[in-house]
């Protein structure tokens, strides 16, 4: 199997397994904990915050979930392009 195939396969794959999706994305509450999410979404790509407060970023520009945390509790929650 050519190199270009095998890396086509793997992007394909890991596309599939993405956490980053609608059926996810419905299952965010406020309310929950940092650790719920971070169990149901993983590892955030990005988190950034001040003063007790917490925005964190899971996915890229075409499809992305954006939590807001206060403390350690979600507040608010967003996404673009989930499928």
């Amino acid at each position: 199997m050519s190199m270009r195939i095998v890396a086509l396969l793997a992007c394909c794959l890991l596309a599939a397994c993405s956490k980053v999706n609608q059926e996810n994305y419905s299952k965010l509450k406020a309310g929950m904990s940092k650790q719920e999410v971070e169990s149901l979404l993983g590892v955030p790509g990005e988190c950034a915050g001040a003063l007790g407060m917490t925005s964190c970023t899971w996915g890229d520009d075409k499809a992305y979930i954006s939590v807001q945390y206060a403390g350690d509790k979600v507040m608010l929650f967003s996404g673009k392009g989930l499928k």
